[in-house]
């Protein structure tokens, strides 16, 4: 039965509908709208003109949960007069609605105060000129009736793994696409369509008291690049499965393993402190940090922008800054933060071409894989679920409900429920041990598992 049926459109649409709008036909609504913020007073303006659409659907116990069908589209524009400046949006593309929300940007600007830092970025750092095509653009030709299948088939797979799976929170697909132009008054107009596909599957294996949940997923790009939809259930209910049983444990200082997925968080919470809002406004444990040494020397961490069909692939950022290579941390020592054009003035710095995040993050493997790890680490912690947000990013503290295993002589003894890992992330970057070669491709931030040597474990 169908618990819940959302259409976000105006209109009933397709699922495997294609874009509404030529490429040209974007470009020419950001040109309107920059001639017209000119017009009216202007000094410097920027439009981003973008539309998406897509399928999602969920079946829980066999049975169709959700379907939803989106299609949106939107205009923002931002202009300057001088150094204030104001921005404005709307999701109606007709001419009198572009006028009216530029005119809306400039009224904003001339009650705003002067602000030093405003500003479009600098001509010579935009990514002006031809761009190659990074390959971000696969939609899925997809009916209702197929996602449902798919759906179907990630959660029997499960169900039929192991028969202690009881319950299923779902098999999710979710498939979208969509583009965008970006364009500035200081020439640059660029932007490409893309689209990500999503499937996945949440069980719940035992009863009552003893029940344990766990997941697993797959995205990408490309469809045919997914895991299948069988290989997603039956990970899924290993995982739930394995659960069964934990324990809680003493309160003690012992090594932890973050499995690749977490420790892919672990590079969020670096990125988030090598930031630039963070780093102006005193926020972040990381100021003053360039050039010191924050993680092991064998640390090294890349950003590759131009990856063809990599998640976080892109030509420029969202100001139109030409996107470059760079090791953000080279031999444990920090090379450079993630910054915009405004709190690279702010820092007295240039831009690193990070407005609106990080382009591809890959840290260097380490030689162990997962089981290497666990004998290395001889007595501790696997986590594989974290809960909460207890991070503080001013002083690096770190406090977080965990789930996992137990680890005694370098083999896994029992599952491990509610309790909480804490420390500094200063300290835990530092005394990283180990990373594995167990990368997890899945997301933008690309890592391997990392052996922390200490940290609180309590009950």
């Amino acid at each position: 039965m169908i618990a819940a049926l959302c259409f976000l459109a105006a209109i009933m649409i397709s699922p495997s509908s294609s874009l509404a709008f030529s490429a040209d036909t974007l470009r020419q609504i950001a040109d309107d709208a920059l001639r017209y913020a000119r017009a009216r007073g202007a000094s410097a303006a920027e439009a981003e003109v973008s539309e998406s659409c897509g399928l999602s659907v969920t079946v829980r116990c066999g049975e169709v949960d959700t379907i939803e069908y989106n299609r949106d589209k939107g205009l923002s524009v931002g202009v300057y007069l001088g150094q204030r400046c104001g921005s404005a949006s709307t999701s109606d593309f007709s001419l009198r609605a572009l006028q009216e929300t530029v005119d809306a940007a400039l009224s904003i600007a001339r009650f705003t105060a002067e602000d030093p830092c405003a500003g479009l970025p600098e001509k010579e750092a935009l990514a002006l000129g031809a761009l190659p095509d990074l390959d971000l653009f696969h939609p899925w030709s997809l009916s209702t009736e197929e996602a449902i299948v798919l759906a179907r088939r990630c959660e029997d797979a499960a169900f039929a793994a192991d028969a202690r799976i009881e319950n299923s929170e779902g098999g999710s697909l979710s498939s979208q696409q969509g583009q965008f132009i970006l364009a500035n008054s200081q020439g640059f107009m660029g932007g490409y369509p893309s689209s990500r596909h999503y499937l996945s599957c949440s069980v719940i294996a035992g009863k009552g008291e003893r029940m344990q949940r766990d997941y697993w997923y797959a995205t990408h790009r490309k469809p045919d690049a997914l895991e299948t939809p069988e290989a997603i259930g039956q990970q899924a209910a290993r995982r739930a499965v394995a659960r069964l049983g934990a324990k809680k444990i003493a309160t003690g200082s012992f090594p932890v393993l973050f499995e690749a997925p977490l420790a892919s968080g672990l590079l969020g919470h670096f990125v988030h402190a090598a930031s630039g809002s963070p780093l102006y406004h005193k926020a972040s444990f990381l100021i003053d940090q360039l050039g010191q040494a924050i993680f092991p020397d064998f640390f090294t961490l890349s950003e590759r922008p131009h990856l063809p069909t990599a998640l976080a692939s892109a030509n420029f950022d969202n100001e139109g800054v030409r996107t470059r290579e760079r090791e953000v941390v080279q031999n444990g020592v920090l090379q450079g933060y993630f910054l915009n054009v405004y709190s690279a003035r702010k820092l007295n710095l240039k831009t690193t071409a990070n407005a609106g995040g990080d382009h591809n993050l890959f840290l260097r493997p380490g030689a162990h894989d997962p089981e290497a790890l666990l004998r290395q680490m001889g007595h501790g912690l696997l986590v594989t679920e974290l809960l909460g947000h207890g991070v503080n990013y001013v002083t690096g503290d770190y406090s977080r409900g965990a789930a996992g295993f137990w680890v005694e002589d370098g083999e896994i003894v029992h599952p491990v429920e509610e309790v909480t890992i804490a420390g500094n992330l200063r300290d835990m970057f530092r005394n990283v041990r180990a990373i594995g070669n167990d990368i997890d491709t899945r997301s933008s931030r690309q890592t391997g598992s990392w052996l922390i040597g200490e940290m609180t474990v309590g009950a």
